[in-house]
């Protein structure tokens, strides 16, 4: 498949945890994962839980998947797997003009990061792209919350562009992260769909992946990805918008949280 650069005004985003590409067959496919990377056909992907180079267990999964599909890659190492590099990588159809892992170890808890990437759009537009894993303790997430909101991170003052955040939050039910993002976002447009749930895969229960998104840009269709082989290739459903750039002004205050409205099958892009 030819991945072409989409339109200057018009992207798709997903995010996706992809499990280190272990399978419900308990299987590793670093090619599984890219597969189903082709069915969505995003301009931009934020994957979560990626094993790099080094481990001599695991491929360099970052490489496989860019290579295999012709993305631009980021990659954030938060911590070491099996001797391997491992954290979040951010894939781009768009030139990514400069990328950074900012540390939101919560104290005493496993080390975790957000990925920033900044992506030049073809009419010149910069995208600050954050790609996060929040802990699975309810305190440890308030902690990386607060981390993720502060001066160093999304209020830093460097930032031009329009800005999303997106990733697996780990927040299973509302809680001290949900309410300190909604705060900073402004407010949260919120779906009781039950097609926003994307874990565990093949029954999703709990809404654990999020996009949040700057106001400069408006939601056209945002939904799961359920093909069969997003059902087997990890234990999360990726989570497909597709944006319009509304606005070549400066990133607004006002934010919005997407609500999934609709299944993925409209979205789809068979490989």
């Amino acid at each position: 498949m030819t991945i072409k650069a989409g339109s200057p005004d018009t992207f798709r985003v997903a995010t996706y945890n992809v499990h280190k590409c272990r399978g419900l067959d308990q299987r590793v496919r670093p090619r599984r994962i890219a597969q189903v990377l082709r069915e969505l056909d995003a301009d931009i992907v934020a994957l979560q839980e990626v094993v790099g180079f080094g481990s001599p267990v695991y491929e360099d999964q970052t490489r496989y998947v860019a290579e295999a599909l012709g993305y631009h890659p980021a990659f954030g190492e938060n911590r070491r797997h099996n001797g391997g590099a491992y954290g979040n990588l951010l894939l781009s159809r768009f030139p990514i003009v400069r990328s950074q892992n900012y540390d939101i170890t919560a104290r005493g808890r496993e080390p975790r990061g957000v990925l920033r990437a900044d992506l030049r759009l073809p009419d010149g537009h910069v995208l600050h792209l954050f790609n996060a894993h929040l802990g699975t303790a309810y305190r440890e997430r308030g902690e990386q919350a607060r981390h993720l909101t502060s001066l160093r991170i999304l209020c830093n003052s460097e930032l031009s562009g329009t800005r999303i955040v997106l990733g697996d939050f780990n927040e299973w039910i509302p809680g001290e992260a949900t309410r300190l993002l909604s705060a900073h976002f402004g407010w949260a447009r919120r779906s009781r769909s039950a097609h926003r749930r994307t874990y565990p895969c093949v029954l999703p229960l709990l809404r654990l992946d999020h996009i949040y998104f700057d106001d400069s840009l408006k939601l056209h269709r945002l939904a799961l990805h359920r093909s069969r082989k997003a059902l087997v290739a990890s234990d999360h459903l990726p989570v497909l918008a597709e944006f319009r750039l509304e606005s070549r002004s400066v990133a607004h205050p006002l934010w919005h949280e997407a609500s999934i409205t609709q299944p993925v099958q409209a979205l789809s892009v068979q490989a």
